[in-house]
């Protein structure tokens, strides 16, 4: 397996994440053209109701730089420890592609019962892909 494998799903997190903050930053020129919400809230973050539409995408944008920072570090872990095999890469993708449906149903219909399984599916992928590198890491 070629170590560098586990930097593509890592390129794929931040690609999700620009692309959640170029909508973040349409759904804000929307609500100000179209809802009234006055810039100057942006300044400090408070003076003004946001739209629901621009909470979800608000909160789904601050939701990626938690959960997900665990992921680049374990991804960087697994790379500089050479420990990159098959079953890491496979869980990285796995753990991206559940992030890509979070950020699906949370910015799209927001349905909690289908946002909190997918979430918790990410969550068991991530920790089986740290527990992947500690297991590595005790038996070399």
């Amino acid at each position: 397996m070629n170590p560098e494998s586990i930097i593509f799903p890592l390129i794929a997190m931040v690609v999700l994440t620009v692309t959640v903050s170029v909508y973040l930053l349409k759904c804000r020129y929307r609500a100000v053209l179209e809802n009234g919400l006055n810039p100057r809230y942006f300044k400090e973050n408070r003076g003004g109701k946001l739209p629901s539409y621009l909470v979800q995408v608000t909160q789904h944008y601050e939701n990626l730089f938690e959960m997900p920072m665990l992921f680049y570090v374990v991804c960087i872990l697994l790379f500089i420890t050479h420990n990159v095999d098959s079953a890491s890469v496979v869980l990285a993708w796995g753990y991206l592609a559940s992030r890509v449906i979070h950020a699906y149903i949370h910015i799209g219909t927001n349905k909690l019962l289908q946002r909190r399984n997918i979430f918790l599916v990410s969550s068991l992928l991530l920790l089986a892909l740290w527990v992947w590198l500690f297991i590595k890491l005790l038996t070399h």
